[in-house]
């Protein structure tokens, strides 16, 4: 079984580089037209750069389009949720269609991501998620995903408790992954863009 587990890792991951390469290369002018757009809208930097905790418990720089005004966490951290006045006109399209994730396909050739995978969280809500739910830890078994199955089946998380939530469906994800889970997973997704219904 762990042969097999390890010959599955390693074909996710020829698919994750490929999949990348060739979405960045055809999506190329999509990202120019959306980074000059958000540059229009509201100026300051086009991309958001935060860390989180990927696989083993190691920090990484998520990379998104920005969403939101630049000074959207002068409060300290805070999740965001689908009125959020912090987000910008254009960010709430973006996050609409989810097309503030598609630079994460850098840090997925960069090892740092995956396809699918948990979605990836800063060590500030894990830490109080952790109290309540000491199942965490399993998610970071894996690379974190560009989409999940929490995020297929529940969507945004706007607090704790829905992180918490959500974090069940991640938890059976480790716990039964396999390529047509993925496959299943990918197709949710391309659904949920198409449809505009990624908040």
């Amino acid at each position: 079984m762990q042969q097999q587990n390890l010959l599955i890792m390693g074909f996710k991951r020829l698919a994750d580089i490929v999949f990348s390469m060739l979405a960045l290369l055809l999506l190329w002018p999509l990202l120019i037209l959306i980074a000059l757009v958000i540059w229009l809208d509201t100026g300051g930097p086009i991309l958001f750069l935060q860390e989180r905790i990927g696989q083993g418990g190691h920090p990484f720089r998520i990379i998104k389009f920005r969403t939101m005004t630049v000074d959207a966490e002068s409060q300290g951290p805070q999740l965001s949720f689908p009125e959020d006045k912090r987000q910008t006109r254009v960010g709430s399209f973006l996050r609409r269609f989810r097309l503030d994730e598609l630079p994460q396909f850098i840090n997925i050739l960069k090892g740092e991501m995956s396809l699918v995978g948990p979605r990836p969280e800063r060590r500030y809500f894990i830490e109080q998620i952790s109290q309540s739910t000491p199942d965490y830890p399993t998610l970071l078994q894996m690379r974190p995903g560009l989409t999940s199955w929490g995020q297929v089946r529940f969507g945004y998380a706007s607090n704790i408790e829905q992180i918490a939530e959500r974090m069940q469906y991640d938890l059976y994800y480790v716990r039964n992954f396999s390529i047509q889970f993925d496959l299943k997973i990918i197709l949710h997704t391309i659904r949920i863009v198409f449809s505009g219904k990624g908040v």
